[in-house]
């Protein structure tokens, strides 16, 4: 088990597609010391869940990732950039198994293409607001942020995560509404934000009324299905 605080000095590795530190004894703050962009370009799968990570995340955290294919404006906005091929073939590569948690469960995940698949930053003490530069991150399959103590609104920019299969914002301080959008996501098997401070009206997509009730409770402001509060 490792005690010590984020290893950033793993940046010189420039080749670097899977980083999982879960269930140590970490610490500290996971955010670079001039707060912008995280810098792991290559990075795939980023687990550092079951540790005692605090601190914020910044607005750039998720920036420059390499498989995103959108790109931030200076205002904060999001527009999209046309992928590069490879005379015409897009090339993916492939590496060992690993074992990843998905969907709510632990999984083995065998085959990882040259995308990205998942992030889980699960039970540490991360606080602040969720960059809304995680919407850059298209590729992405999984984001569990459960059992932190993130606060203000669920990004806007979720929305954008057409590939997006498990949410999992459980447990925390989050407050305001849930994205309409999330209701747009049509391969979003599982989501759950239950426990947090979200009001208003449950977006009433395909994908998010398959879910179980317990997806959605205690959060005493919100209504509407699979909860059996009704919002009039």
């Amino acid at each position: 088990m490792i005690e010590d605080t984020f290893p950033f000095w793993l940046k010189a590795l420039p080749n670097l597609q899977v980083l999982i530190l879960s269930s140590n004894k970490l610490y500290g703050s996971i955010s670079p010391p001039d707060q912008g962009p995280l810098g792991f370009s290559e990075l795939r799968i980023f687990e550092i869940s079951d540790n005692k990570f605090t601190g914020s995340l910044p607005p750039m955290y998720f920036v420059n990732w390499k498989a995103a294919s959108l790109t931030m404006n200076e205002d904060g906005g999001l527009y999209m950039v046309q992928e590069e091929f490879d005379h015409g073939m897009l090339h993916t590569t492939t590496i060992e198994t690993i074992d990843l948690r998905y969907k709510g469960l632990s999984m083995e995940q065998e085959r990882i293409l040259n995308s990205y698949a998942t992030i889980d930053f699960s039970g540490n003490r991360i606080e602040g607001q969720i960059p809304e530069s995680i919407g850059l991150l298209k590729e992405l399959i999984a984001l569990h942020f459960l059992d932190n103590v993130f606060t203000g609104h669920i990004p806007l920019s979720l929305a954008n995560l057409k590939k997006l299969e498990s949410l999992d914002l459980s447990s925390n301080q989050l407050s305001w509404t849930i994205p309409s959008g999330l209701g747009t996501l049509s391969f979003l098997a599982y989501i759950n934000v239950s426990h947090n401070q979200l009001k208003g009206e449950i977006p009433q997509g395909t994908q998010i009324m398959g879910q179980p009730k317990s997806s959605f409770e205690g959060n005493a402001g919100l209504c509407g299905l699979p909860l059996q509060e009704t919002c009039f």
